[in-house]
C-alpha cells in the first residue's frame, strides 16, 4: 500500500509538533488529521493514552468503507513509535 490508499488515520495527539510532524513526513491532507486535532483541542496530551482517545472519536464519527486500510500511529517515550496497518470491519 501506498500512503494515498489508507483512508483513515488514527494519529497519536501528544502534541500540535507530533502532528504537524506526521502530517507534513506522509504528505497527509488537513482531514486526515482532524480527529487528532479535535481530540487534542479538547482534553489535550493524554500521553500514550492520546491515540486510544483518537482511535475512539474515528470509531465514534462517520464508519469508514468496510475493508478500506487503516493506519494506527502512536509513539512512546523517547524514540518510539508504535504503527499498526488495519482494515475496517465489514471488507472481505
Amino acid at each position: 500500500l501506498k500512503t494515498g490508499d489508507v483512508t483513515t488515520w488514527v494519529v497519536h495527539a501528544g502534541g500540535p509538533r507530533i502532528i504537524d510532524a506526521v502530517q507534513t513526513a506522509l504528505g497527509l491532507p488537513d482531514e486526515a488529521v482532524r480527529t487528532s486535532r479535535a481530540s487534542l483541542a479538547a482534553v489535550g496530551n493524554l500521553s500514550s493514552a492520546s491515540v486510544l482517545d483518537v482511535l475512539r472519536r474515528t470509531m465514534d464519527g462517520p464508519e469508514p468503507e468496510p475493508g478500506s486500510p487503516g493506519m494506527v500511529v502512536a509513539f512512546g517515550p523517547g524514540v518510539s513509535a508504535e504503527l499498526v496497518l488495519l482494515r475496517w470491519p465489514g471488507g472481505r
